[in-house]
């Protein structure tokens, strides 16, 4: 990233456990170490880090979304389709996104790792005209973040907490997915996940085998299973193990229409959106640039 020159970093200061003020110490001293002249923005309700991100674009040479999930999408929105890239310093919850780039978690391996990253370009999509970059999902996954974002005990405890509570209270549902003139009823579903990455955040792969840059969206259908299977399932998909079996089944798709036959719970990239009965998703091949790091392990 040494052709980078001037930086914009927006600080959301609510992300994950909330702001520490030796994070603003500790962007300002690396850039320094990295001879990088640097801004520094504080996100001051939701919508404003789309708004400077696009105010940013042809003043800095890369944006740096600084929190979670959430402060990550509202950045993008604000570079689609242009030709600046998003770093991220992950300070959310879950960093989803972060985790399956390979950004480190801590502060000071991830300000490192971000001098020293490559520009990628990624796949994103819509779901009713909404961005998402990561994994955004109907049905349980979106009840739950209808909740979770109204739960003061924010991390990944209060979030396995609440998940086990609603595991039982849940009702499955129903739901058609039509692409290209062609329709498959899905039937006693719990989760639809529309995966453009691998996982949800804190390692959550609930789809191994997706990428952000394979120009294919993966939609991820789980069953409901007895709490005692659940906590099974749950232990395949921290470990990368989760593979097509009567509980779990994966398909791609570049656009079409979910609908259901009543109102189902969603989110977009963890952000709780409501309900809603028909579900619009299209693909948007390589709309973003990302900063990735270059000593990852594996594809992304």
């Amino acid at each position: 990233m040494s052709e980078f020159k001037k930086l914009l970093f927006i600080i959301n200061k609510y992300s994950g456990k909330g702001f520490q003020p030796r994070v603003e110490g500790k962007i300002l001293d690396a850039c320094e170490k990295n001879d990088v002249e640097c801004s520094i923005e504080f996100t001051k309700s939701r919508g404003h880090a789309t708004e400077l991100a696009r105010n940013g674009i042809g003043k800095y040479d890369a944006i740096i979304a600084v929190g979670g999930d959430g402060t990550v999408n509202e950045v993008a929105q604000g570079l689609i389709d242009s030709a600046v890239p998003m770093g991220i310093l992950p300070k959310g919850s879950g960093n989803g996104l972060a985790r399956h780039l390979q950004i480190p978690m801590k502060l000071s391996r991830s300000l490192q790792t971000l001098f020293t990253s490559e520009v990628q370009t990624m796949d994103t999509f819509l779901l009713n005209d909404k961005l998402s970059v990561n994994v955004s999902g109907i049905g349980f996954d979106g009840h739950v973040a209808n909740l979770f974002g109204k739960n003061k005990k924010r991390g990944f405890w209060g979030y396995a907490k609440l998940v086990v509570r609603e595991y039982v209270r849940f009702k499955t549902f129903d739901l058609v997915v039509s692409e290209n003139g062609h329709s498959r009823s899905l039937k006693k579903k719990f989760i639809l996940a529309i995966a453009n990455s691998s996982q949800y955040g804190n390692n959550a792969r609930v789809s191994p085998q997706a990428s952000v840059t394979d120009h294919l969206l993966h939609l991820v259908c789980i069953r409901k299973v007895a709490l005692h299977r659940g906590f099974r399932f749950a232990f395949l998909m921290f470990t990368r193990k989760l593979r097509n079996n009567d509980l779990y089944e994966s398909f791609t798709l570049k656009e079409g229409t979910i609908t259901t036959p009543k109102p189902a719970s969603f989110h977009i990239d963890g952000e709780p959106c409501g309900v809603d009965t028909t579900f619009r998703v299209k693909l948007k091949p390589a709309s973003l640039k990302i900063l990735a790091p270059l000593n990852r392990k594996r594809d992304i």
